[in-house]
């Protein structure tokens, strides 16, 4: 496939994916007592009210022309921690709603690529269009669970930050906390330049998507776009 057609399989996908990331934020942060962002109308499935005009479109687009790693994210979900009805537990369970999500994500995709596989089997007529799902699908498994793992990288303001920082005494977590200002920095740097680590970092990611392709192969269908 040339870019264009990797970008049309992969770009829904990677909003809906993005969209119920930020969507799980608002709706676990309106579970523990913060009704921030559904008072702002970012509760919502609405992919506009989560594009965030440079993370979301103006810095992937100039990094893949630049040829650096690509990053990007949606707006984050305004949420408010002091209304949550306990903070530290409150705060734990709304960053990793969205990783939870994600994850999930994936999971449901492995059926549902088994089950196009089996309507593709009984209606060879929509082989086209049922094997373009099909690819979306698998993009789905990869996208979300890369997903999970990179939010789950410990550099503020990632969500595995708001973890982390309970693991720390209460002075080094005030410091670490503060790494935030320069956090994007931080990542495009371990992106640039730490390569191995990310690697490693994603391994549990690229190793569960590789014993989901061993569950769903015996599904795939043939590619109808073959000469």
């Amino acid at each position: 496939m040339d870019f264009a057609q990797q970008l049309a399989l992969v770009f829904p996908v990677l909003l809906f994916s993005m969209v119920a990331h930020e969507y799980a934020h608002g709706y676990a942060a309106m579970r523990q007592g913060d009704m921030t962002a559904y008072q702002l109308g970012r509760l919502t499935w609405n992919p506009i009210r989560h594009i965030d005009p440079f993370m979301t479109i103006i810095l992937p687009v100039m990094l893949a022309f630049l040829g650096g790693p690509i990053f990007g994210g949606a707006k984050p979900v305004p949420v408010n921690p002091r209304n949550y009805r306990q903070y530290r537990r409150g705060d734990i369970i709304v960053s990793l709603a969205g990783v939870a999500v994600n994850v999930l994500i994936a999971l449901a995709c492995v059926p549902l690529i088994m089950g196009v596989g089996l309507l593709g089997q009984q209606f060879p007529q929509l082989l086209r269009p049922l094997f373009v799902l099909q690819l979306m699908f698998m993009q789905g498994i990869v996208l979300n669970l890369v997903l999970a793992a990179f939010n789950l990288i410990p550099i503020p303001p990632l969500d595995g930050s708001h973890v982390f920082k309970y693991l720390l005494p209460p002075q080094w977590s005030l410091q670490y906390q503060r790494i935030g200002a320069v956090g994007f920095l931080l990542l495009f740097a371990l992106l640039s330049f730490g390569r191995p680590l990310v690697n490693a970092w994603m391994s549990p990611a690229f190793a569960t998507a590789r014993l989901a392709q061993q569950v769903y192969i015996p599904y795939l269908l043939p590619n109808p776009f073959d000469a």
